[in-house]
């Protein structure tokens, strides 16, 4: 069942209060599985010299992770994030709003939203692969959003799969089919300031409890 706007309800808000990051009690080995298959992508790009699209994949990723450490601020600060993930969902929580499935899954993203670009494509076929794969992942979303077992929660009545579409997914699918094609300069600049903010806030904000 498809929704397209957070309920708000206090069951929802009941189940993010329970949510138990990096919590191992449902660890099981599917987690290995998944960091496998991450991995033989990668590694198979890099033997076949397919620089631009780890580059996607990194230019995605990273953008992602900076929206998860955002969501979780917001929820150390607020109380709530905009979006979360159930404990019975998953293997392993990373952050309040993301789960080690999800992350891997953004990990290739990118890399497969490059590979459905045309060979030397355009900037308007950049910009329709990056709205239609946005569109894409926010339908995806309004499903999950929509799940009886609340496997992916909107915790919001305002937050939903318009702004998910627009603030989230744009540039995240923007990244990857952009990035890759600028001097190989600016690419190693923007990866660096993202993973470099990524690795600052994560070393900061885990160890003093606000993520």
């Amino acid at each position: 069942m498809f929704v397209f706007w957070g309920d708000g309800s206090e069951e929802i808000k009941e189940l993010v209060k329970s949510i138990a990051v990096r919590s191992t009690e449902n660890f099981n080995w599917t987690f290995i599985f998944i960091l496998a298959v991450v991995f033989y992508v990668y590694w198979s790009e890099v033997k076949n010299k397919e620089f631009k699209a780890i580059v996607a994949g990194f230019s995605l990723y990273g953008v992602h992770w900076l929206y998860e450490i955002g969501n979780a601020v917001i929820a150390h600060v607020f109380g709530y994030p905009l979006w979360s993930v159930s404990n019975a969902s998953t293997t392993f929580i990373l952050l309040i709003g993301v789960c080690w499935e999800l992350s891997m899954m953004f990990s290739l993203a990118g890399i497969i939203s490059y590979k459905m670009l045309p060979e030397n494509p355009t900037n308007k076929q950049k910009l329709y692969g990056a709205l239609s794969m946005a569109a894409l992942f926010a339908l995806v979303e309004s499903f999950l959003a929509g799940t009886s077992n609340h496997s992916f929660m909107w915790v919001y009545k305002w937050w939903g799969v318009l702004p998910v579409f627009i603030t989230t997914y744009i540039p995240f699918f923007l990244a990857c089919n952009y990035v890759p094609f600028w001097e190989k300069k600016n690419q190693i600049r923007f990866l660096g300031i993202i993973w470099g903010a990524v690795a600052i806030l994560l070393v900061t904000l885990i160890p003093l409890g606000v993520i």
